[in-house]
């Protein structure tokens, strides 16, 4: 067997290889948050993995440096920011960090794409808008933070 042919076979195996567990958030807490109300003085932060690629791999989560928590697949962070500029920072195989401008009463929506990497699963941060967002945090269920 040639050696890429088994580095691809051995990547995609792990990809979706045995389910990685989260420590799962109150479902009231959950039911609630789903009903998308922004804070009045700050600002509120989904953090969403809705898809199921790379399931068995915890990805850390922390926004300004603080850790909030990691995600699995289907999962969500949910953290509320004073008004200003922020950096959300996920560890997998890669290092990715976006920036936001949190502004008050708002809601930011931000998807944690899970890639393909050599070794296990990559990812990319990603804001979204409300649309977009509030269905992938629909399909995903609250993890608990940090």
């Amino acid at each position: 067997m040639n050696i890429k042919l088994f580095f691809s076979a051995t990547a995609m195996a792990m990809l979706l290889g045995a389910c990685a567990s989260a420590p799962m958030g109150d479902p009231a807490q959950d039911a609630t948050l789903k009903t998308f109300k922004a804070p009045a003085q700050g600002a509120g932060i989904y953090i969403y993995r809705n898809e199921i690629i790379g399931a068995g791999v915890k990805m850390d989560v922390a926004v300004d440096g603080e850790p909030l928590g990691y995600t699995v697949a289907q999962t969500y962070l949910y953290t509320e920011v004073t008004p200003g500029k922020h950096k959300i920072t996920s560890e997998a195989e890669n290092t990715s960090t976006l920036e936001i401008d949190a502004k008050p009463g708002t809601l930011i929506y931000v998807w944690q794409e899970v890639k393909a990497g050599f070794l296990y699963a990559r990812n990319k941060l990603q804001e979204v808008g409300a649309q977009e967002g509030r269905a992938g945090v629909s399909e995903s269920k609250l993890a608990v933070a940090k």
